[in-house]
């Protein structure tokens, strides 16, 4: 075969090729992504936790060919009305919250799986529900600096209600009167006679225990402070509190238009343990990253 036939087939093929690649590959995107028929809105509530969640969901369901806009900060107060009215579809709540909160419901000495089949029977009535809830719980707890902790032996509540005479406590006001606060704590564990105790601003609760101003403070239990070496949980021995488990609240409707986020926010709850929940939270309120940065790596390795 001389060169000029050779060329002639060589051109030919690629040719071909090239009706090939533009005849398939369109179909073979589509098969990739997923175009969502209407903007899904994901809100978040007004702290880092929620920021980061919403941020995760929202990368990942653009992976995925969504088309999505977000809506953060919205406060704690509003964001359920918020759902229901149709200005979010979905946001990153929790399960006590649903339970307690919003529906009114007794909760506390009830299993993980209980309050979240409250929660979801409850909000099917707004034409809500609730995907998987994840492992990782934000719930209720006391925060203890660890060198007081090392001091005195304090691992538990247990062990903080029998030493609390060594003990400042560095209250919020409310958790003082709160059934799930110190007089619900007391019928669990008994009385805690505290050396002292000072309303301090919520915000300034771990400056406050740094500074050597208190020793024990209310928290929530992924709070980033708690990942460092400074802070610590104390193990709520008797199991008082109740879980509040991370779930995707969403609107029935948005489910229906979309169905396949359900198995993309599944998927991600999953990992969401108490730890990886603290350890997000840390990146941003202890390292200073931001929430947006913090939850596109979380992704990479993630997911």
């Amino acid at each position: 075969m001389n060169k000029k036939k050779t060329w002639s087939l060589a051109i030919l093929i690629v040719i071909i090729l090239a009706i090939i690649a533009v005849v398939v590959w369109p179909k073979g995107q589509k098969n990739n992504t997923v175009q969502s028929k209407s903007p899904i809105t994901i809100g978040s509530k007004n702290f880092t936790e929620s920021k980061i969640v919403m941020q995760i969901y929202t990368d990942a369901l653009k992976k995925a060919g969504y088309n999505v806009k977000t809506k953060p900060n919205i406060s704690s107060s509003v964001v359920y009305q918020a759902i229901k009215s149709g200005q979010v579809d979905l946001y990153p709540e929790y399960t006590g919250t649903i339970a307690m909160t919003y529906l009114k419901k007794h909760i506390v000495g009830k299993t993980p799986a209980q309050i979240a089949a409250i929660a979801k029977e409850g909000v099917a009535k707004e034409n809500l529900t609730t995907l998987n809830y994840a492992p990782g719980s934000d719930a209720q707890g006391i925060a203890i600096k660890t060198s007081v902790a090392k001091k005195y032996g304090i691992k538990t509540i247990s062990d903080l209600q029998k030493k609390a005479n060594k003990i400042r406590f560095a209250s919020q006001g409310e958790f003082d009167k709160r059934e799930d606060g110190i007089p619900g704590l007391e019928k669990a564990y008994g009385k805690f006679n505290f050396k002292s105790e000072k309303i301090y601003d919520p915000s300034l609760k771990y400056k406050v225990l740094a500074r050597g101003d208190g020793d024990i403070t209310p928290a929530s239990t992924t709070e980033g402070q708690l990942a460092t070496k400074d802070f610590f949980a104390l193990k709520d021995d008797k199991n008082f509190w109740p879980a509040y488990n991370l779930v995707p609240l969403v609107r029935e409707k948005t489910l229906k238009d979309n169905p396949g986020i359900k198995k993309i926010l599944n998927k991600i709850d999953a990992k969401f343990t108490t730890k990886e929940l603290t350890l997000l939270n840390k990146k941003v309120d202890v390292d200073g990253e931001s929430y947006q940065a913090v939850a596109k790596e979380w992704l990479k390795n993630n997911y």
